[in-house]
């Protein structure tokens, strides 16, 4: 699916797409904003994530704890008016799907409101009545499931999960659990690479790996930690480009052409 497009990516595209029946591997990228957008959608890639990792990413928090609905809607939208090609997916934040159905099935469709095509939810087997839920609403839902940013507080930080072949059976029967609901995707975030695997085969959609390994169905990084410009680079982060030092080197270069008098020139100057 990474080719040239010559029509927009829908869910029943994706859930189809499992490697194991011929299909590429699934490009997915984070996309906060209209610009973001702009640039993954040329580059080609499948599926565009509006992820709650704007609240660490974007917007300086510690966690992605700290995002609201409205939060998500905003950026969602952002994206949406670029009118990408690539799939959105609108990330429901914490606490938007954890108490009551009926809130849930309303704050997802607050992001399709916005220009979501989908949401993505974290959990296992727990959030299988809130998949259900919103899927009976016609609204496509992508799982999450393994290192999930939400439980950071409950994992006692951002640490590798399903080591052991307990948790990693439990894992596996948690994304199943997912796709019986009506998941069409679902991301596999930091776990051993054979968890990743056991986890893409166990499954009839496809899994798309952060941290998990590579025989994952498809892959998906945060944009700004593959072009260089987030000032982190976690182990499962390869980095593409070192964007952060060329636009420091651009904006001293501004300002000593400003101290300096060299701008504007004349020809920057309207006459």
């Amino acid at each position: 699916m990474s080719e040239p497009r010559s029509a927009p990516v829908t869910v029943p595209a994706v859930r189809t797409a499992k490697v194991r029946d011929g299909h590429a591997p699934l490009v997915m990228v984070t996309a906060y904003d209209a610009p973001g957008a702009r640039i993954a959608d040329a580059a080609g890639v499948d599926i565009l994530l509006v992820g709650d990792s704007v609240a660490n990413v974007v917007l300086g928090y510690e966690d992605t704890l700290q995002v609201t609905v409205d939060d998500m809607a905003h950026h969602v939208a952002a994206v949406a008016r670029a009118r990408p090609g690539a799939l959105i997916v609108g990330d429901l934040p914490w606490m938007s799907y954890h108490v009551d159905t009926a809130d849930t099935v309303r704050n997802a469709a607050r992001l399709i409101r916005a220009g979501a095509q989908c949401v993505k939810l974290e959990g296992g087997a727990v959030r299988a009545p809130m998949v259900e839920a919103i899927t009976d609403a016609e609204i496509p839902v992508m799982g999450h499931i393994g290192l999930t940013p939400q439980s950071v507080l409950a994992f006692g930080g951002f640490k590798v999960q399903a080591r052991d072949d307990g948790a990693a059976r439990m894992l596996v029967e948690g994304a199943r659990a997912l796709v019986d609901a009506g998941a069409f995707a679902v991301v596999v975030e930091g776990v051993p690479e054979k968890v990743g695997a056991a986890v893409t085969d166990a499954l009839d959609v496809p899994t798309i790996g952060i941290g998990a390994g590579p025989h994952c169905d498809g892959q998906v990084l945060v944009l700004h930690d593959l072009l260089g410009i987030s000032g982190r680079t976690p182990k499962f982060v390869r980095r593409y480009a070192e964007l952060a030092d060329q636009a420091t080197a651009a904006v001293a270069a501004f300002a000593a052409d400003v101290r300096s008098g060299a701008f504007p020139a004349d020809a920057e100057v309207y006459h």
